[in-house]
């Protein structure tokens, strides 16, 4: 493989190289909530030098698979300096105040984009106008994601937000399948299978909406009682917006159920790495005698992290609702 590792040093606008004297290469994607994070150690040569906010541009083979900024580096007394990097994301994590009403998914990241003046990649039409989002002193990574769960919910359709070079992206996840396979036979390593009614799992729904005319909320209540008879009650509870209607309110609660009141599937793979594999993506894995399950199809990408040292190139990936 051939990487490149170039760090442009806005002081001086010198560009430098550093793949000859980097050790190891992370780079790390979430599906949610956090920005892609580049993480790299070197060893300091000649004269590169760089600083807090300097550009970053990892490439493997010709691919840029990392475009940011320098947000943290350390160095001990051999010289040895790790760094962190983040993509635009990261200045996501501001916190602001917006009441967006009937806006898509798109329309609201659209419009946070153009006032944090961060550039646009391909943003793709949702087709579901979210009545009402009233978010206080709250990150934008956070409104965001509160506007794709609103859309999950009420479209059973993942819509992945990540960064790219050309700027913000957010597209389907069924629009971004892979064509590697992956499995117990073809590049995984190892693997954990998990399942559980811990993290994520809701047998009873309740919303609460505020009344002024009584000083006390409205409840509405959507539940699985024979699901509560099998796992007992888990209850999820929320408030939601005084600008929706019953009917809203009511769609939303049983939407919310259907989403979560299931057992949770979720898979952790070892594999040789494939270059450009990212979170959002759906990737097809086949494993065998998988706990109560032979699975055979395709599975959403939640996190991956790529390790790249000593000329070899490993993954690791976190997969979700199998």
């Amino acid at each position: 493989m051939n990487y490149q590792l170039i760090i442009t040093e806005k002081r001086t606008g010198n560009l430098w190289d550093c793949a000859p004297i980097v050790e190891k290469v992370e780079l790390t994607t979430e599906r949610t909530g956090s920005p892609g994070t580049l993480k790299f150690t070197l060893i300091k040569a000649g004269d590169i030098s760089f600083v807090e906010g300097d550009e970053v541009v990892f490439s493997v083979d010709g691919q840029r698979l990392f475009y940011g900024w320098i947000f943290t580096k350390s160095k001990d007394r051999w010289g040895v300096i790790d760094v962190t990097c983040y993509d635009r994301i990261r200045y996501l994590k501001a916190n602001a105040s917006y009441n967006f009403y009937g806006l898509t998914a798109g329309e609201i990241l659209t419009q946070i984009a153009e006032d944090f003046a961060l550039p646009l990649g391909q943003i793709e039409d949702t087709g579901y106008k979210i009545p009402s989002l009233i978010e206080q002193d709250k990150s934008c990574i956070d409104m965001i994601n509160d506007a794709l769960n609103q859309t999950l919910l009420n479209t059973n359709r993942v819509y992945v937000f990540f960064d790219t070079p050309e700027g913000l992206c957010l597209r389907a996840a069924e629009n971004m399948i892979s064509d590697v396979l992956l499995g117990d036979r073809s590049l995984v390593t190892d693997y954990t299978y998990k399942t559980d009614i811990d993290q994520q799992t809701y047998n009873s729904v309740k919303l609460v909406q505020p009344n002024k005319e009584t000083g006390k909320g409205d409840v509405y209540e959507a539940v699985d009682s024979g699901n509560i008879g099998r796992w007992g009650l888990l209850r999820l509870y929320q408030q939601v917006d005084e600008d929706l209607n019953q009917a809203q309110i009511k769609a939303q609660a049983e939407a919310t159920l259907r989403y979560y009141n299931r057992r949770l599937r979720t898979l952790s793979l070892e594999s040789i790495g494939v270059v450009g594999l990212r979170a959002g993506q759906m990737v097809y894995v086949r494993i065998q005698n998988l706990g109560d399950v032979d699975l055979s199809s395709y599975v959403l990408i939640d996190r991956a992290s790529h390790t790249f040292e000593n000329d070899t190139h490993t993954m690791s990936l976190d997969l979700y609702e199998l």
